[in-house]
């Protein structure tokens, strides 16, 4: 499983189309081949400021949506809506070794 958080700075005074765009699209995006988990963080001191956190089954699956035809519109017109450049990034859960008995 891939986790894939993008941190979203907005112009304030676009938030309202931000959250219209999401709500239009998160169905979309939840219903791709290989997503498992879609949702939308607010930053807690900064009102204009959104994650996405989404569950992947693979890197493939990401990246197929990035190539579909719904990213093709989602993002450009996100885009336009940034007061900063986004900050992406991928993580997998981590595989912890197991901890020695200590008896």
């Amino acid at each position: 499983m891939l986790i894939r958080i993008v941190r979203l700075t907005l112009e304030p005074a676009q938030v309202a189309e931000f959250v219209r765009i999401f709500q239009a699209s998160e169905d979309q995006i939840r219903a791709m081949p290989g997503c498992r988990f879609l949702e939308l963080w607010q930053d807690a001191d900064e009102p204009n400021v959104y994650c996405t956190h989404s569950h992947w089954d693979s890197a493939d699956a990401l990246n197929a949506y990035r190539r579909s035809a719904l990213f093709g519109q989602v993002w450009p017109a996100t885009k336009a809506l940034f007061a900063a450049p986004p900050v992406a990034f991928s993580v997998r859960p981590a595989v912890l070794p197991p901890v020695p008995d200590q008896a």
